[in-house]
């Protein structure tokens, strides 16, 4: 059941008719019964799971508040944090790390065969799983208070707009929206609709036509390829995913308003960061800040000199590869993403005195850099695999040759993402992304009406499911 399908619209039209003539308690209850609904399309198999993620932080929550003493609060917060990492590592690693075995030891001359189990993927589990963790880390802590009302905190962890895709809610901002009745506010409706609008455009216009030349390209034996196809590829990827992910993001918060929940914001305008810590800043926020906040922290942070500093943002980013999925090239992603945070934070100290005095050249010189580097890490994140990769990058540097291919792609890219790229530079300018709801309505009106004619006459007869459903 997607966003971008009729089937979950009919969906949402049935709940939200149901949610107006109900209060609280009932609209906590009804959303609860949506959310499990909305999980077990995919697959009802695996409410088992997220019920099981849910009630085992709960119960460690619950425990940690009446443990007397410090041991046994860490016994439990340790216990918890094994049981969803091993929850999680089971589902989403055995299949790799069993591959890799197999290949080690038939290397030392061992023949073994692949397992007869293949274990299949629930959808959005690393989202669930850190956000249910993150709640008994935080009680742990002492940041929140634990709820005993177990259904309430079961739709904190379930709440079907961001289940799937994030963001990842900590508990101290979304659980005291379920738990307190929701406030009517006179912008929901209006913010909701501006939110839903730029988030179809982004997924179906953008990223859903960019994935055919993106499925090309990196389908096709890069011996066929030139290299600026390949690197045009690359582009086009670079705006899939963004269109993709943000596109679900920024859904979900519209969604949510017209529920009377606030999302908090995953997505600020990254592709215009000028240093990798500005692109974690706008990328996926709830999963940096999580990284950050419950890895990158207590492994030391800054606080160990400079060279401590390196590898725990190396450690950090590593893990975050890992996150994504198991494979060599998002460890070889993350790997990247480390690098360039080192070097950049090794002239970070200047660079951020001077950052107030960087002239708009110099700046836009620096946007262009990072968003290039961005790409070369997109590369190792799309490809199939570290063979395919370092064949695309070896057809870039021996075999430039643009085509007819390319630029019909570069003009597909711009035709899509141009637009939105220039109003993300309005909106940067303007220092608020909800910039476009305040302006006349005249003027909001013509963009709603370009952004409704783009989705309907350039809707691809085959919807993409959004790529962030496979981590």
């Amino acid at each position: 059941m997607l966003f971008n399908s009729y089937t979950f619209w009919v969906f949402f039209a049935v709940v939200m008719l149901l949610y107006r003539f109900l209060n609280h308690h009932w609209q906590n209850r009804m959303l609860l019964c949506a959310s499990y609904y909305f999980y077990g399309s995919w697959d009802w198999r695996f409410l088992s799971l997220i019920l099981l993620v849910t009630l085992v932080n709960y119960a460690v929550a619950l425990g940690v508040q009446n443990s007397n003493t410090k041991r046994r609060r860490k016994t439990l917060i340790a216990v918890s944090i094994a049981l969803n990492l091993a929850l999680l590592g089971t589902f989403k690693y055995f299949n790799f790390f069993a591959g890799e075995f197999v290949d080690f030891m038939g290397l030392i001359g061992i023949s073994l065969g692949m397992p007869s189990v293949q274990i299949v993927l629930p959808v959005g589990i690393s989202f669930f799983t850190f956000q249910a963790m993150s709640y008994s880390i935080d009680v742990y802590r002492g940041d929140v208070e634990p709820t005993r009302n177990v259904r309430d905190f079961c739709l904190y962890v379930a709440f079907f707009p961001q289940l799937v895709a994030g963001p990842i809610e900590r508990s101290s901002h979304l659980l005291p929206q379920v738990l307190n009745p929701r406030i009517k506010r006179p912008n929901d409706f209006a913010d909701g609709l501006y939110l839903v609008l730029i988030g179809l455009f982004k997924k179906i216009v953008i990223a859903d036509n960019l994935a055919i030349i993106v499925n090309l390209v990196f389908s096709e034996n890069p011996g066929e390829l030139s290299g600026a196809d390949c690197l045009v590829g690359i582009y086009a990827f670079a705006f899939q995913i963004y269109g993709d992910f943000s596109g679900y993001s920024t859904i979900a918060r519209g969604l949510s308003k017209w529920m009377g929940f606030d999302l908090m914001v995953n997505f600020k305008m990254p592709y215009l960061a000028h240093s990798p810590s500005d692109f974690w800043r706008r990328w996926h926020i709830s999963l940096s800040t999580w990284l950050r906040d419950y890895l990158y922290i207590p492994l030391g942070g800054n606080r160990g000199g400079p060279w401590m500093t390196r590898r725990n943002l190396m450690l950090t980013m590593l893990l975050g590869g890992l996150w994504h999925g198991a494979g060599w090239t998002y460890l070889t992603w993350g790997f990247f993403h480390g690098l360039i945070l080192t070097i950049y934070h090794q002239r970070g100290a200047k660079g951020s005195k001077a950052k107030e005095e960087t002239s708009a050249g110099r700046r836009f010189l620096s946007v262009v850099v990072m968003f290039h580097l961005v790409c070369f890490g997109w590369l190792f994140f799309r490809a199939a695999s570290m063979e395919q990769a370092v064949q695309m990058l070896n057809l870039m540097v021996t075999d430039f040759a643009p085509s007819q291919f390319t630029a019909f792609c570069l003009t597909a890219i711009l035709f899509y993402a141009g637009p939105l790229m220039v109003f993300e530079w309005w909106l940067e300018r303007a220092h608020d992304p909800m910039r476009l709801t305040k302006v006349p309505w005249g003027y909001r009106a013509g963009v709603y009406c370009y952004l409704i004619v783009m989705i309907i006459i350039f809707r691809p007869l085959v919807p993409s499911e959004f790529i962030y459903f496979q981590f």
